[in-house]
């Protein structure tokens, strides 16, 4: 295998991990963990949290359909948010920072109830005594709230009344943050203790949030404890095979591309996560935990928190433990994550995404470049032996045996080593991959604008500008390049920028940019190092004379 055809492989190679990733990404089994206990086996096993899975489940009929009834309209820095009066649910999620993918003039819809075009509401409830579900009715001081200038919090209150019982569900939404805090304050007033169970699920639809063919992305349940770590579960999986994980940590929501909604409840509280399909293409994913008893007239306060919004590793990172793995790099996690640091300090630094995408890929070639070096100069190397190459083709003619024969005593005479730029090639490889889905996984480039007629680094360029640049460097890049002495291989070198130019007509415009800054960089190294060689080539010869 000669240079050539290594570089080739090589291209091969990455483009079809690049699609088997994908691939996986969207088709393959998402792991089911098993039951796993963590802490509190005791809490557990009380006849209390054994009742929850019953109690929750008769909360919603097979026939599943949300009940209406008033809304109350929440508006704050971040949101506009509705919450229905019937269960305190969170029906509606509207993202001001964020604008729709179709619209730039819209926001972007995280949850909505409309059965069209998709359905995804965060609720909680209460078990036992007669208390409120997500079914039961609230009542509200006002039907609208706004976060007022100066303030960093909002309350909303709803109040239920029953059997002697009051219970407050109170959201409590804060200035640039994401996490709203959602905490039931329950008084019994009643003659007799109660042991309520408190549950907190977001119900989702299968069909909404897939991607596209080009670009698939995973939407799905997702939960995180110490000890299980970081898992993702598609919702076949929730239907073959409910989840029943207990823990005293962690949480659980439903992920997306560039957004996710997640349920913290009180850390060390037991607490048992599920899942269980609601209706042909309605899922819900939660958590449930048996409270402390609550004697008569004492009262408990039971805090919880709701993440809902992009995956921002910095607001992910502040809110809980774990939260941050939603943000899916792939299978190159571990090399992708550091990348994304640099990028975010360059971003800090120059304030646009565009420039720093190119600074950290001038950082990454400069990083590689002693390995690159190598792979230049043999490429290099076999280009000045290129006339010498062809003179033997037409002499030995199709006798490919004495060919390789002449080649491999052409080269050692020379001193020359066709395999020599391998290794530096291969060792790159994770690193492009890591970047790729470094790029594409990043909710920060959403929407994030370069210059001119690039205004979304997420989006494919619109004009096919920079894909077309590329072919373009890829095509100067084939004539600094030995030419090839099979023919098949020179045909495909040179239809090779054509098919990557149509190819990456489809790529988020943030990752041409990094491609075609990358094949520029290249381009002027190899032409450096073809200019430095010819030159001891030359002197070479004018010795010898």
């Amino acid at each position: 295998m000669d240079t050539r055809r290594l570089i080739l492989f090589v291209i091969f190679s990455m483009s079809i991990l690049m699609l088997w990733d994908a691939w996986q990404r969207q088709h393959a089994p998402v792991e089911v963990a098993q039951q796993a206990s963590q802490t509190t086996a005791a809490n557990t096993s009380t006849p209390a949290a054994n009742s929850v899975a019953a109690g929750a489940n008769t909360a919603v009929d097979n026939d599943y359909k949300l009940l209406t009834g008033q809304r109350i309209h929440v508006t704050t820095d971040l949101y506009k948010a509705d919450i229905e009066t019937i269960g305190g649910d969170l029906r509606r999620l509207e993202l001001l920072k964020h604008r729709a993918s179709d619209n730039d003039k819209t926001n972007y819809i995280l949850l909505d109830d409309a059965a069209k075009p998709m359905t995804y509401v965060a609720q909680t409830g209460l078990v036992g005594a007669d208390l409120p579900s997500h079914k039961a009715v609230f009542t509200t001081a006002a039907t609208t709230y706004q976060l007022q200038e100066g303030k960093d919090a909002l309350e909303v209150r709803l109040s239920w009344t029953g059997n002697g019982v009051t219970v407050d569900k109170v959201y409590t939404f804060h200035r640039n943050k994401y996490a709203i805090d959602v905490n039931y304050e329950i008084k019994n007033g009643s003659e007799a203790a109660i042991t309520p169970v408190v549950y907190y699920q977001i119900v989702h639809d299968n069909e909404s949030n897939q991607g596209s063919a080009l670009m698939p992305t995973f939407t799905g349940g997702s939960y995180y404890t110490d000890n299980t770590k970081f898992k993702k579960l598609a919702f076949k999986d929730m239907a073959e095979e409910p989840l029943k994980v207990t823990a005293s940590d962690g949480w659980v929501g439903l992920l997306q591309h560039y957004f996710v909604s997640a349920w913290i409840p009180k850390d060390g509280l037991a607490r048992e996560f599920y899942t269980e399909k609601l209706s042909d293409n309605i899922y819900r994913i939660g958590s449930k935990s048996t409270l402390s008893t609550i004697a008569a007239g004492a009262s408990l306060t039971v805090p919880a928190r709701l993440y809902s919004g992009p995956q921002t590793k910095k607001d992910l990172t502040e809110t809980a433990p774990g939260l941050e793995l939603t943000v899916d790099y792939g299978w190159l996690k571990i090399v992708a994550s550091p990348l994304f640091w640099v990028l975010s300090l360059i971003h800090s630094l120059v304030q646009n995404w565009g420039v720093a995408i190119i600074l950290l890929t001038l950082l990454i070639k400069a990083a590689f470049y002693p390995l690159s070096a190598k792979s230049y100069r043999s490429m290099a190397q076999m280009r000045e032996l290129a006339p010498r190459l062809e003179s033997m083709k037409q002499k030995f003619g199709d006798d490919r045996q004495k060919m390789q024969m002449a080649m491999m005593e052409l080269y050692k005479k020379e001193k020359i080593n066709p395999m020599s730029g391998c290794l530096p090639i291969l060792l790159q490889i994770p690193v492009f991959i890591a970047l790729y889905w470094m790029l594409l996984g990043s909710v920060e480039l959403r929407h994030a604008p370069f210059f001119g007629w690039i205004q979304d680094l997420s989006a494919v360029d619109p004009y096919y500008i920079l894909p077309l640049i590329m072919g373009a460097s890829m095509i100067i890049q084939t004539k600094l390049n030995p030419k090839p002495t099979d023919p098949i291989q020179a045909k495909v070198m040179t239809w090779m920028p054509v098919i990557f130019s149509v190819f990456f007509f489809f790529f988020p415009a943030g990752l041409v940019l990094y491609w075609v800054v990358n094949n520029i960089i290249s381009i002027w190294q190899q032409w450096y190092v073809n200019k430095s060689i010819h030159a001891e080539a030359l002197a070479k010869k004018s010795g010898g004379k």
